[in-house]
């Protein structure tokens, strides 16, 4: 894991955020056991920037994953930051109900571990279309 979660430290520090000053990073490995990292990028015009989360999903879809088996993110100071909504549905995409997710410190200290499912309970995914 502590690779995944020095992935997710390295995004945060490129991270894009001129007007809250909230750093986040994220760091998703695949099915293959590479890791892809994303981070926040802002924008003057709000809500038009993204999130750490979605930024590594697309790291993960260009290299050719096709599914995340585990997670780290990192915000700000020692607070818990953990997924929004909108992000734990993208991450739900490619993720089954049982992916761990490491909520750490900026400085890569573990917080807490949750599961998609904890996060993101009796989700909607791609499943239900089939």
């Amino acid at each position: 894991m502590r690779d995944l979660i020095d992935a997710a430290k390295a995004a945060r520090l490129k991270a894009h955020a001129p007007y809250s000053k909230f750093l986040v990073g994220a760091a998703m490995r695949d099915e293959q056991g590479r890791i892809h990292a994303g981070c926040n990028i802002e924008n003057a015009a709000y809500p038009q920037g993204w999130c750490a989360e979605p930024s590594a999903i697309s790291a993960l879809i260009m290299a050719g994953g096709r599914r995340v088996t585990e997670v780290a993110v990192m915000g700000n100071g020692d607070a818990l930051c953990t997924p929004c909504g909108g992000c734990r549905q993208k991450i739900r995409e490619f993720a089954k109900g049982d992916v761990k997710i490491h909520c750490c410190t900026e400085t890569g200290e573990l917080i807490r571990s949750f599961t998609l499912d904890e996060l993101l309970p009796s989700s909607f995914g791609p499943e239900n279309l089939a």
